[in-house]
């Protein structure tokens, strides 16, 4: 009975290696994944308190904007009537919309067709035409700055809704990230159709983009708010105070207005209430596209 208890209680005491290891490993695990739960605590945060102290600000008056309080001791709402009265906030804002709706509609159009073809048809030059369009991610903005205001200005787009449409469409990361999406697709519902008729365009139509709903609303949320935050081009190809876009009569407001940063703050948290509302409206169509438009 005793050597019974003692074998027992030895064997209770030293499992084996591999359950020692195990427990480890369970630990260990635990461990990270905590500590990666308040790194992202931790960056959240970070994240999320510039945004609420812009917003608390905006409700401020001008002597108490600067005092450092995260919130207001006494809220008011005369910094947004001022902006939408006295500053001609509500075009700049009517502005930034209809360019940003317009691009982002006509891109989604045309990257998901070139996308469509170039993961499906077979053509000459294919994989090269698209590894140019791929390559002009390596080119940034201010390179082409100054070669895209010269071919604007002898077309005649400048000062005009044109000329901050056009050469925003384009953009090789939306046909990137389409492309990716539609060599995941299945073949076999592209060529059941075809074999009961239809072309491509009828498959494009029909078949592929109501299956590309959920990388179509992550793209359309990323072309709506990169072009709600356009401000070097519509600076450069607009010299019209009516296509003043947002993000230009917030900097007006800056400079006119360079100690009242009220005003600043409540054009800023107005500017930034579609971005925030697009975001959350999108965020599970946003990690999906994420999770299923990967490298093939």
């Amino acid at each position: 009975m005793a050597n019974e208890t003692l074998t027992g209680s030895s064997g209770s005491r030293g499992d084996s290696p591999p359950a020692v290891r195990a427990r480890r490993g369970i630990g260990r695990a635990r461990s990270a994944r905590a500590g990666l739960t308040l790194l992202a605590l931790v960056l959240a945060v970070a994240s999320v308190l510039p945004v609420l102290y812009m917003v608390s600000a905006s409700f401020k008056s001008r002597d108490t904007v600067t005092d450092g309080k995260l919130f207001p001791s006494e809220f008011t709402f005369d910094n947004y009537r001022y902006v939408f009265t006295e500053v001609p906030f509500t075009r700049y804002l009517l502005n930034s919309f209809l360019i940003s709706a317009v691009i982002t509609v006509v891109a989604l159009l045309f990257h998901s067709m070139a996308a469509y073809a170039l993961a499906r048809l077979r053509f000459p030059g294919r994989e090269k035409l698209f590894a140019l369009i791929f390559s002009t991610l390596l080119v940034t903005a201010p390179v082409v700055l100054i070669p895209l205001f010269l071919v604007a200005r002898e077309l005649n787009l400048l000062d005009s809704y044109a000329g901050l449409i056009i050469p925003a469409i384009f953009n090789a990361f939306g046909i990137f990230l389409l492309r990716q999406f539609y060599l995941g697709l299945p073949r076999e519902l592209e060529e059941a159709a075809i074999v009961d008729g239809c072309g491509h365009w009828r498959v494009y139509w029909s078949i592929v983009l109501p299956m590309s709903r959920p990388i179509l609303s992550a793209l359309a949320v990323f072309f709506f708010l990169a072009n709600w935050n356009a401000f070097v081009w519509p600076l450069v190809a607009t010299n019209d105070p009516d296509l003043t876009v947002v993000q230009l009569g917030i900097s007006t407001l800056q400079n006119q207005y360079t100690s009242n940063w009220n005003y600043i703050l409540a054009a800023a948290t107005v500017a930034a209430l579609p971005m925030l509302a697009l975001f959350f409206a999108f965020q599970r169509q946003i990690v999906e596209s994420i999770k299923t438009s990967g490298i093939k």
